[in-house]
């Protein structure tokens, strides 16, 4: 292929939203920029493309790199190619998911000197750089999509919880709220989690029952 002139001189890069469930509330981590533009906003986790490697590695090194996360699910999303997204350059985004459960984060995750991290709720998010505030939304409606199948559930819940922390993760993602009885009749009639026979004690209310995910459990649409 002949050279190409400058106004094909585009860049590439990768984005990624990292969701876990932290005490039933749906989180996402992000990082905050400490150079212009936007300096002090926060942002989510990425890298330019090189010419040497794909998508997929890219954004695999970059939740490594920049999160000291290993072992996450990563799905790809959306590309976003607004001329404007960046000031300065022309740069095409191709957005991911990420999941993981919180005792990965907690025990696994390495600590990155020089890049400050935070997981927030994606009920209560900080002001973001460029347009990474509608990438978010994007990525969070495509993981409301992906929520419904077993599978993905298990991957952010691979321990111990109660019914009422993984309703009100539904009822985060989803936006609406979900009868009670009827949730916890669907999830213990479709055979897919067991009693621990333990109890949450030592969290504010009364004790709830612990449940866990059965090993092998078929993959299903839950709703």
């Amino acid at each position: 292929m002949s050279s190409l002139g400058k106004e094909y001189n585009n860049h590439v890069e990768t984005l990624i939203s990292i969701f876990t469930i932290d005490k039933g509330t749906l989180q996402v981590l992000l990082l905050r920029k400490k150079s212009e533009p936007y300096k002090g906003y926060w942002i989510l986790p990425g890298n330019i493309l090189k010419n040497n490697e794909t998508l997929e590695d890219n954004v695999t090194d970059a939740v490594y790199d920049k999160t000291g996360l290993l072992n996450v699910y990563i799905e790809q999303c959306y590309t976003f190619s607004n001329i404007d997204r960046d000031p300065d350059n022309r740069v095409i985004a191709t957005s991911f998911i990420g999941l993981v459960d919180s005792t990965t984060v907690e025990i696994k995750r390495e600590e990155r000197k020089n890049i400050e991290t935070a997981w927030f709720s994606i009920d209560e998010l900080p002001k973001l750089g460029y347009d990474h505030e509608n990438i978010l939304k994007r990525d969070i409606e495509y993981l409301k999509k992906k929520i419904i199948n077993s599978n993905i559930l298990k991957i952010l819940f691979p321990s111990d919880f109660t019914l009422p922390e993984l309703q009100h993760v539904y009822e985060q993602i989803l936006g609406k709220e979900l009868d009670r009885r009827n949730f916890r009749k669907k999830f213990i009639g479709l055979d897919l989690i067991e009693d621990t026979f333990e109890k949450n004690i030592g969290f504010n209310g009364r004790p709830a029952k612990l449940y866990r995910f059965k090993d092998d459990i078929k993959e299903i649409n839950l709703f």
